[in-house]
């Protein structure tokens, strides 16, 4: 891996670059920044839903997906390194089915709604789709191994179940979009 920064005001990006973990330099709006940068977008703002109030079994995982976060920007920052393990994937997996288990089926859409901390993990969970979507475009472009890609597809399908654990960790619900199709089933 590069050389940890001593300092951080280098003045070395003002030419428009940045440095990647093997030492090369890269323009600042390369894909692999563009999804380095979402991937720690993505940390910063679990590390906000963080200082709410949760269960302590949702706030030890976000813990560790905070750690495997900074695996896979670490991994990103590296071209042909590998940081982020399958295993991370399937504890990803376990924790879907774990926390969905525990949830009514959905029955209509919901809005990213409810409680802060369940409207922070909505928030969490759409910058998850766009580090996914920033990954997928520079997959596209240079080779990726797939726990990347597949880490933060399935993170933003386990931070939407988590909004709705924690809407109802203080007995709430989920928030139910109001459709036309719903509004005709409760008048029948």
């Amino acid at each position: 891996m590069g050389q940890r920064l001593t300092q951080i005001a280098t003045r070395t990006g003002d030419d428009g670059t940045t440095g990647l973990g093997d030492g090369a330099r890269v323009r600042k709006d390369a894909l692999r920044v563009h999804a380095m940068g979402d991937v720690d977008e993505l940390n910063s703002n679990l590390g906000v839903l963080l200082c709410e109030s949760l269960p302590d079994g949702v706030r030890t995982l976000l813990v560790e997906v905070q750690h495997q976060l900074f695996n896979l920007g670490g991994e990103l920052s590296i071209p042909g390194f590998e940081l982020l393990k399958p295993e991370a994937v399937l504890a990803l997996d376990e924790a879907l089915a774990e926390h969905n288990a525990a949830l009514p089926k959905l029955q209509e859409f919901i809005l990213p709604a409810g409680t802060r901390a369940a409207s922070l993990a909505h928030v969490c969970r759409t910058v998850a789709r766009r580090a996914e979507r920033a990954v997928v475009a520079l997959g596209a472009q240079e080779p990726l191994k797939d726990t990347p890609r597949q880490y933060l597809n399935r993170l933003s399908d386990l931070l939407f179940v988590l909004a709705r654990v924690l809407n109802r960790a203080d007995g709430g619900d989920d928030v139910y979009w109001r459709s036309e199709r719903l509004a005709q089933a409760t008048q029948t």
